[in-house]
């Protein structure tokens, strides 16, 4: 794999991606100095100021995406918007070359190179051909543009087109929610750029299944993206922010640190309760550690243990990657569940649709990863059912990143829990406060937050039945918005309240925390906050069932430091007692 090459890319790619986000916010009057208002404004239309003194004027739906990112500028700041815009396109376009690799395209024609060797992109000479759903007047807005030699704007508009239909088969990856991101997106595939840097400077084997596989070079490329953010983090004084978390404590876990984890972690609770199965699966488990000889009294205990692991089927098999990054740990656990399946007599359409709705769960505190991981296990999916894209049923991988419940507006949670009664409405609104006062900085904090088990389908129910009279005034204002961050919110908390069989992590490592997550370690994490790593050892400890296991990768100062020396006790202690 060229990894020099991967790591070249999303570093310029990030680069660029940035500041072309810049450039395209400047041209409707938004810059990291303020949003202007536009200099004239008519019936559907609206002029603004660009920062290099000119005049742009914009119609119809691009005044509505530039008011939502006014609002989201307004939200989180001028920076983290282009943050966001420039890894939001980053992981599409990845995604992208990744599936046209692979002729995972549901349009089967490729988007950012050509199968022909050319240059020019499959998708601008074949665009007649392409089933994008593409209107007459989108036909004939490509055609003038290649009429008029303007390819690269062609281009673009084709591959915006693509993310728009790839959202019915990845909804969670080409997600329609921020539509002010079109805004913000500048491609060429003529100039040097982002697309010509990952056709003609990476090779393809890096991104073919059949060949380097996928886990890599997705992991890689978001460790690589990582790289500047993660040195200015490290290289200024002070703690280290919310926003920097990601970038500091993410690192790529190598492949056979992943299979030696969740095959002596997932594996050995499958095989110790159905032994039978281990000529089927053993060929497979190249890491596989075969139980040492043990004392009698620990045999008659762990049979007892394995009398209830018999009574799993494969279904029960609930597997938590609590810090998944870009999904390597997930994607394995896939391949064993696969295994696992089949030894059972499953096909592995079958295996597939009960893995996605059942086994595997995953949390990252950064949107990047959550949406590379989303992706991966997607992939991982396709790549056992070639036509899963097709099927009736889609099950979405349950992989999420923390949110925050700080801009929920809580004044409108009055107006939610429709056909309640008032009493449920009364349990409702208590228990909704609560779960938005756990997830309140939810982003500095992300796993290692404890959630209550809350009634979740009453939960659903309250935030999913609004009543506003029929009247929007400024009270309901964006009341919409705050009803999809709280069934949001609804569906981690649940995912986070449970409790796994397995819980296999490469878990962050940072001493130098942020203020607020200091002092919520300092809290709740006495023992252990001398470092992150360590927090996450007892917090994977609580997310397991009585009899559950855990595979960690951790730092070996643990082990002999003094100021660790309470959390050995304790850790022996909790594994004697378990």
């Amino acid at each position: 794999m060229e990894k020099t090459a991967i790591k070249n890319f999303a570093i310029e790619a990030r680069k660029i991606l940035m500041r072309s986000a810049e450039v395209q916010a400047g041209l409707y009057g938004v810059t990291k100095d303020g949003c202007s208002n536009p200099i004239q404004k008519g019936a559907g239309f609206e002029v603004y100021q660009t920062v290099a003194g000119t005049e742009n004027r914009i119609y119809g739906e691009d005044i509505s995406k530039r008011r939502d990112l006014v609002d989201a500028v307004n939200e989180i700041g001028f920076a983290q918007v282009m943050e966001k815009a420039a890894y939001t396109w980053f992981n599409r376009l990845i995604a992208i070359r990744f599936m046209e690799v692979n002729d995972y395209l549901p349009t089967r024609t490729r988007v950012l190179s050509s199968a022909t060797g050319s240059k020019t992109p499959d998708i601008v000479t074949e665009y007649r051909e392409v089933n994008l759903n593409l209107t007459d007047e989108d036909l004939e807005k490509v055609q003038m543009r290649i009429k008029e030699n303007k390819y690269d704007d062609a281009f673009e508009y084709l591959f915006v087109k693509q993310c728009k239909e790839l959202k019915r088969v990845l909804p969670k990856l080409f997600k329609k929610t921020d539509d002010y991101m079109e805004l913000l997106l500048k491609l060429s595939y003529i100039n040097d750029g982002v697309v010509r840097m990952l056709v003609d400077t990476i090779p393809e084997c890096n991104f073919n299944v059949q060949d380097e596989g996928q886990v890599e070079i997705i992991g890689w490329m978001y460790q690589y993206y990582n790289t500047e953010p993660k040195s200015a983090a490290f290289g200024k004084k002070g703690k280290i922010t919310k926003e920097e978390i990601p970038a500091v404590t993410q690192l790529f876990t190598p492949d056979w640190i992943v299979r030696y984890m969740v095959e002596n972690s997932l594996g050995r609770l499958w095989v110790e309760g159905h032994p039978d199965t281990w000529e089927l699966l053993k060929d497979n488990w190249k890491y596989y550690l075969e139980e040492a000889q043990q004392e009698p009294e620990v045999k008659l205990q762990l049979a007892e243990i394995r009398k209830e692991y018999a009574q799993l089927n494969p279904e029960d098999l609930t597997f938590m990657d609590c810090c998944m990054g870009s999904g390597h740990i997930l994607v394995y656990a896939f391949d064993v569940l696969i295994q696992i399946y089949e030894s059972m007599g499953y096909s592995r359409r079958m295996a597939v649709q009960e893995i996605l709705k059942h086994n595997l769960y995953g949390l990252d505190i950064d949107d990047r990863a959550a949406q590379l991981s989303y992706f991966a296990v997607m992939m991982k999916a396709l790549e056992y059912d070639k036509r899963f894209f097709n099927r009736d049923e889609q099950p979405q991988p349950q992989v999420y990143a923390i949110q925050e419940s700080n801009t929920v507006k809580r004044e409108q949670l009055k107006y939610f829990g429709a056909g309640l009664s008032e009493s449920e409405k009364a349990t409702a609104l208590e228990q909704m406060n609560g779960l938005l006062d756990t997830f309140t900085d939810g982003k500095e904090y992300g796993s290692i937050l404890t959630v209550e088990s809350y009634d979740w389908e009453l939960l659903n129910r309250f935030a999913g039945n609004m009543e506003t009279l029929g009247q929007m005034n400024f009270d309901t204002y964006g009341i919409n918005e705050t009803q999809k961050k709280m069934l949001n919110l609804i569906e981690i908390g649940k995912v986070m309240a449970q409790k796994y069989w397995v819980v296999s992590t490469n878990p962050p490592y940072m001493g130098n925390m942020p203020l607020k997550l200091t002092a919520l370690v300092q809290k709740k994490y006495v023992v252990e906050k001398y470092d992150l790593y360590a927090v996450f050892v007892k917090k994977c400890r609580n997310m397991i069932n009585k009899h559950g296991l855990t595979s960690m990768i951790t730092q070996q100062a643990w082990m002999f430091l003094s100021s660790f020396e309470r959390f050995r006790e304790d850790l022996s202690t909790d594994c004697l007692m378990s």
